[in-house]
C-alpha cells in the first residue's frame, strides 16, 4: 500500500514537471515572438519617421520652386525674354530670393530651350543647360521637355543626384511655366544641397539600436543615394535581397514597409525598409540581430532563470510535502470521522431515518424561513394512515415500514415541486408552492384526490401486499406559517371521511 502511494506521488511530480516544461517553452516562444515583433515595429516606426522627414524636405523644396515660378518678375521675363528691364528685374528677384534659402546650390529661370535668363549665380546667365549636340542630337532637351509637360503644373523631381556643376549631392527639380494659352514658355530649376537633410537624419537618436545605420537606394537604377560608406553613393547596391526589392517596387505607386534579414562579414543583420512611391526611393535602417533582438534574448534568459526557480521550488515543496504527508493523513482520517459524525447528527436531527425525508423539526425550521404572500401562496396537504398500528400488528413491523416508505415514494412522484415531511409516526405533510391563479384550489384538490387513489392501491411489502386507508386534508395559506398548521391539518383529517374523493379543504388566507 505504501509503495503504491509513493509511486502515485512520483507520477504526479513527473506530470507537473512535464507541464512546467511545456508551459515554459510555450511562454518563451510567445514572448520571443512578441518582443521580436515589437522590435521590428519599433524600427519600422523609426524608418517611417525618417522617410517622412525626407519627403517633407523634398516637398519644401518643391514648394520653394513653385513660389519662385509664380513670381511676377519670372512670368514677365518669360513673356518678354528680350526685354532688358525684365531681365534685370528677374535677375535681382532671383538673387534676393536665393538669399533666404539655405543649402542652395542654385535656382534659375530659362527659356523652353534651357537658355538661362536669370540665375542665383550670375555667371551662369545665358548658358544653355541642355544644348543640342553638334550632330543635331537634342534627345537630352526633349527628354526634359517631355518630363516637364508630363508633370503638367506640378514639379518634375529628378531626385537626389550628384550635381554635374559642383560634384555635390543635391535635390534636383524643375517646373514648366505656361502662358495664358497653356503653352510652355520656359522653365525654372532648383538644386539644393542634401547636407542639412543628412545632418538632420544623423542627429536623430534611435532608442535601443544606437549602432544602427541608414541608407537609401533609387529603385530606378538600383544606386545608393545615401550610405554610411560614402564611397558607395551613386554605386549599384550589391545586396541580392535589396536588388530584389528594387525590382519589386520599381514603378510601384503604393508606399510600403517591411524587413529582411541577411548576413555580412560573419554577422547577421536586420534591415527595415520604407518605400516612398512619390520618389521611387527605398530608405533602410540596418542593425545587427543581436542588438535589434537583444530584448528577446534577455527575456529568454529571464524566463529560463524563472523556470529553473519554479522547478527548484517544486522539488522543495515536494520534499516538504512528503514530510507533512503522514500528519496530513492522520488529520484527514480524523476530519473524515468528524464529518461522518456531523452528518449522522444532522440526519438524526432533521431527517427521518426510515423514509429519508425531512422530519417535524425540519418542518418547523423551514416554515420560519419560508416567505408566503397572496401572490405566492402555499398549500399544505396532510396524509394520515388510518389504523396504522393494526398494520404493524397484523403484518409485522417490516410490512409497516414498507408501507411508510411506499407512501413517501408516491407523494414524491405526484408532488414533484413539493417538499415531503414526516411529522408523526403515521402522518405526512407535503408543502406545495402555489401559483396564485384562480383555479389553483381546484387543481390542488384534484391532485390530492389523485394521490389518494394511488395510495389506496395495495402496497408491496416483505410480507405480501398490504392495503392501507388514508385520511387527507388540504390547507391554503397566504400569510406566515408555523407549526400550528399541523394541528389544523390533524383536526381537518379527523373531521373528514377516509375516502379518496372526500378530501377536506380549507383556505385560511
Amino acid at each position: 500500500m505504501k509503495e503504491k502511494k509513493i509511486s502515485t506521488i512520483n507520477l504526479l511530480l513527473i506530470l507537473q514537471l512535464l507541464i512546467i516544461v511545456i508551459l515554459f517553452f510555450l511562454i518563451t516562444l510567445t514572448i520571443s515572438r512578441t518582443t521580436k515583433q515589437n522590435a521590428i515595429d519599433h524600427m519600422t516606426t523609426i524608418t517611417d519617421e525618417r522617410a517622412h522627414i525626407i519627403d517633407s524636405y523634398v516637398a519644401n523644396a518643391e514648394k520653394t520652386l513653385t513660389y519662385y515660378s509664380k513670381a511676377g518678375q519670372i512670368t514677365d521675363l518669360l513673356n518678354n525674354p528680350n526685354d532688358q528691364n525684365a531681365r534685370d528685374a528677374a535677375q535681382k528677384y532671383t538673387e534676393d530670393f536665393a538669399k533666404d534659402l539655405g543649402n542652395l546650390e542654385g535656382i534659375y529661370v530659362s527659356e523652353w530651350d534651357t537658355h538661362v535668363l536669370a540665375h542665383s549665380k550670375p555667371e551662369y546667365v545665358d548658358m544653355i543647360t541642355r544644348p543640342v549636340k553638334a550632330d543635331g542630337d537634342d534627345s537630352n532637351l526633349k527628354a526634359l521637355q517631355n518630363a516637364l509637360t508630363a508633370a503638367g503644373d506640378g514639379v518634375y523631381d529628378t531626385g537626389i543626384i550628384i550635381s554635374p556643376a559642383t560634384g555635390a549631392q543635391i535635390v534636383s527639380m524643375y517646373k514648366a511655366v505656361y502662358n495664358d494659352a497653356g503653352e510652355p514658355i520656359g522653365l525654372v530649376g532648383l538644386g539644393t544641397y542634401t547636407e542639412e537633410l543628412i545632418a538632420t537624419l544623423d542627429s536623430m537618436p534611435i532608442r535601443g539600436i544606437k549602432n544602427s545605420t541608414y541608407s537609401m537606394v533609387n529603385t530606378v537604377d538600383n544606386k545608393y543615394i545615401f550610405n554610411v560608406d560614402k564611397s558607395k553613393i551613386t554605386q549599384i547596391a550589391e545586396n541580392d535581397q535589396l536588388i530584389d526589392l528594387c525590382n519589386k517596387y520599381k514603378g510601384s505607386t503604393t508606399d510600403d514597409t517591411g524587413y529582411f534579414e541577411y548576413s555580412k562579414d560573419g554577422k547577421d543583420y536586420v534591415s527595415i525598409y520604407s518605400y516612398m512611391q512619390d520618389h521611387g526611393w527605398l530608405l533602410m535602417i540596418d542593425d545587427t540581430k543581436n542588438e535589434v533582438f537583444s530584448l528577446t534574448r534577455n527575456m529568454r534568459i529571464y524566463l529560463s532563470i524563472f523556470g529553473l526557480s519554479v522547478l527548484g521550488l517544486m522539488l522543495l515543496f515536494h520534499f516538504l510535502n512528503k514530510k507533512q504527508q503522514a500528519t496530513a493523513e492522520r488529520l484527514s482520517s480524523q476530519v473524515e470521522k468528524n464529518e461522518k459524525t456531523k452528518e449522522s447528527l444532522t440526519k438524526a436531527v432533521f431527517k427521518d431515518v426510515l423514509t429519508d425525508v425531512s422530519n417535524r423539526v425540519a418542518f418547523s425550521m423551514d416554515m420560519d424561513k419560508t416567505f408566503i404572500s397572496t401572490e405566492k401562496p402555499c398549500f399544505f396537504a396532510m396524509f394520515n394512515i388510518a389504523g396504522f398500528s393494526a398494520i404493524n400488528t397484523k403484518y409485522g413491523n417490516d410490512a409497516g415500514d414498507a408501507v411508510l416508505v411506499s407512501t413517501v415514494d408516491i407523494l414524491k412522484r405526484f408532488f414533484k415541486k413539493g417538499t415531503v415531511y414526516r411529522t408523526g409516526s403515521d402522518e405526512f405533510i407535503v408543502a406545495i408552492p402555489g401559483d396564485g391563479e384562480p383555479d389553483a384550489n381546484n387543481r390542488m384538490i384534484n391532485n390530492v384526490n389523485t394521490v389518494l387513489v394511488n395510495l389506496a392501491k395495495p402496497h408491496q411489502t416483505p410480507n405480501g401486499y398490504v392495503n392501507a386507508t388514508y385520511k387527507s386534508a388540504l390547507v391554503r395559506m397566504t400569510s406566515s406559517v408555523d407549526t400550528s398548521i399541523i394541528t389544523v391539518l390533524k383536526d381537518l383529517t379527523n373531521r373528514s371521511n377516509p375516502t379518496p374523493d372526500n378530501v377536506k379543504f380549507v383556505d385560511l388566507g
